[in-house]
């Protein structure tokens, strides 16, 4: 057996190439999983595009200095085990390699699931080290794995994000801006935030996706990215940056005065990456997910987190998957020519927002 990878040139997102190697035989303690969804959205190219800065890298070494793995959400099944704890044929939600095949050191290995113990792994967060059992997950419903995996951990950075902004009382702001608002990150954040009262959620979007946007129903008002000029320059509000558009980021800044707070998240527009520096107003702050995690389990515990996570998250799936007014279809392929392509198209943002792409490499 072997295990074959994509992979991507750091410094150009644009190279790819795909490297096949021999399994090795595992070691006491390892499992070796068969990876079978996974989903391929504009977060994956934020962690492209911040694979240094943020250690994306670090999670799937390469081997190769010059040469990533992005990581991937979704599902994988244990097809061989060193592990007494886990056995083959358990099926795993988590964090994957862009690839076939992944081996993991699962330890504290509890009725939930496990973290990834292996040693390049010490160092990083802890929440992209865990890995839950299916059988055992209150977020897991049998046939919705694609929506699990596409949505799951954009919904779960949303759910934190209005959770961290109503935390800090919208930083005294009315308005809230979103770039990228097709996104799928951006609008379970306007899903969240249109159930607060008292603030104003615009969404900012290129011209092709104003339409889209605007039948979400989430946002107060779509704007395109060349119409700020029709939100008032002293409006107090805060900026949410999921696009990583260092123009669009200027122009928000110079333009509103009030500006309260600039919240950097995404980096959907990896043609467009700037710094930060020089800019009028709030420094902008990066937004690190798994550090509002670690607050609300000390404020609540890791029960009532979960359980306010899970009742927020069935209310979004609900709504996304509506028969009737679907926000969202599924597309699923399979093989490396399908996954390449998507990715490229994705890179370049010309995807299309209200289709989620799953794939499968076997």
């Amino acid at each position: 057996m072997s295990t074959t990878t994509l992979q991507v040139r750091k410094n150009q997102l644009a190279q790819t190439r795909w490297q096949s190697v021999e399994d090795a035989p595992l070691t006491e303690g390892q499992i070796r999983t068969e990876v079978e969804l996974f989903a391929l959205t504009a977060n994956n190219i934020t962690y492209a595009a911040m694979g240094d800065a943020m250690r994306y890298w670090d999670f799937y070494p390469s081997g190769d200095a010059d040469w990533g793995v992005i990581p991937v959400w979704g599902f994988a099944t244990v097809i061989e085990s060193r592990h007494a704890e886990v056995p083959v044929g358990e099926r795993l939600y988590g964090y994957w390699p862009t690839a076939n095949r992944a081996v993991l050191q699962p330890a504290r290995v509890n009725p939930l699931g496990f973290a990834d113990a292996a040693p390049h792994r010490a160092e990083l967060h802890a929440v992209y080290n865990q890995y839950i059992r299916t059988a055992n997950d209150a977020f897991h419903r049998a046939g919705t794995e694609s929506v699990q995996a596409l949505l799951r951990p954009l919904f779960l950075t949303s759910w934190l994000i209005d959770d961290f902004l109503d935390d800090n009382a919208f930083f005294g702001a009315t308005t809230l801006l979103l770039s990228s608002a097709s996104s799928k990150t951006a609008y379970g954040t306007a899903f969240q935030l249109a159930q607060r009262k008292g603030v104003n959620i615009v969404g900012l979007t290129s011209d092709g996706n104003k339409a889209f946007c605007e039948s979400l129903g989430c946002y107060s008002k779509v704007v395109g990215y060349g119409e700020l000029d029709q939100i008032a320059a002293d409006t107090p509000c805060v900026y949410l940056d999921f696009a990583g558009n260092g123009d669009l980021r200027r122009q928000i800044h110079e333009r509103f005065t009030e500006l309260r707070y600039s919240c950097a998240i995404g980096a959907t527009h990896v043609e467009s990456l700037r710094g930060a520096k020089g800019l009028p107003g709030p420094t902008p702050t990066m937004f690190f997910a798994p550090a509002q995690v670690k607050k609300r389990n000390q404020d609540w515990g890791a029960p009532e987190l979960g359980r306010r996570m899970v009742e927020s998250w069935q209310a979004f799936t609900v709504r996304t998957s509506d028969p009737a007014k679907p926000w969202m279809t599924v597309e699923h392929q399979s093989g490396q020519a399908a996954l390449e392509a998507a990715y490229m198209q994705m890179l370049a943002g010309k995807s299309n927002p209200a289709v989620g792409q799953t794939f499968t490499l076997r």
